[in-house]
């Protein structure tokens, strides 16, 4: 009976696995934002690619898990060590349970991440000359999921002179409305490059 609980935790450290894994490019983000850990956050941007096979991979893990729990079991016991795995935790449905709303959870990260990005507070921005307004059109590589938007409107809000900021992950572009006198391009790039993300190009608006 040891066998099968060692085995129960390998399907169930797979499926744990395979569900962080497909959540890792958006949950690295929220860590940068949250923790100040910069350039971390495009780390795992290459897993993007692979998650819809991540995704099938922690459902087939589970399912098999499921069906290991709940297939019906050997009438025919000719030791008495079944009592012992029936109170152990890691081998009930409880804990199956458990682990399958975790991996659920990380999955669905992507569109409830935005919860976890702290509100751009409105900065009083002085004026001198509407001349000095400029709107550009910045596009921005390895972006995958809205936690990846506040990220980057978050480091570029913070700095002096931009009025507005709005990032869009599927355009991957940042349209960027700020005052020249008191920010440059320049900064505005460097701003991105901390958040590990990059700069292609830009262009400005009209």
């Amino acid at each position: 009976m040891d066998n099968k609980v060692k085995t129960n935790k390998k399907w169930l450290g797979a499926g744990i696995l395979a569900a962080l894994a497909a959540s890792l490019c958006c949950i690295t983000p929220i860590l940068a934002i949250l923790g100040g850990l910069g350039g971390v956050a495009s780390a795992f941007s290459w897993l993007e690619p692979f998650r819809p096979y991540l995704i099938g991979l922690t459902i087939i893990v589970l399912g098999i898990a499921w069906y290991k729990t709940l297939k019906p079991k050997n009438t025919e016991v000719d030791c008495d060590c079944e009592g012992e795995t029936k109170n152990n935790f890691i081998n009930s449905k409880a804990f199956l349970a458990i682990i399958t709303v975790v991996s659920g959870l990380l999955l669905a990260f992507p569109y409830y991440s935005g919860i976890f990005v702290p509100k751009q507070e409105s900065k009083e921005v002085l004026i001198v000359n509407e001349k000095n307004l400029v709107k550009m059109k910045f596009t921005i590589n390895d972006m995958t999921c809205s936690a990846c938007e506040g990220h980057i409107n978050h480091n570029i809000s913070e700095l002096d002179g931009v009025l507005n900021v709005e990032t869009s992950y599927k355009q991957k572009e940042s349209v960027v409305l700020f005052d020249t006198t008191k920010t440059k391009i320049k900064d505005i790039e460097k701003a991105v490059d901390e958040t590990g993300y990059t700069v292609s190009e830009y262009k400005k608006e009209e």
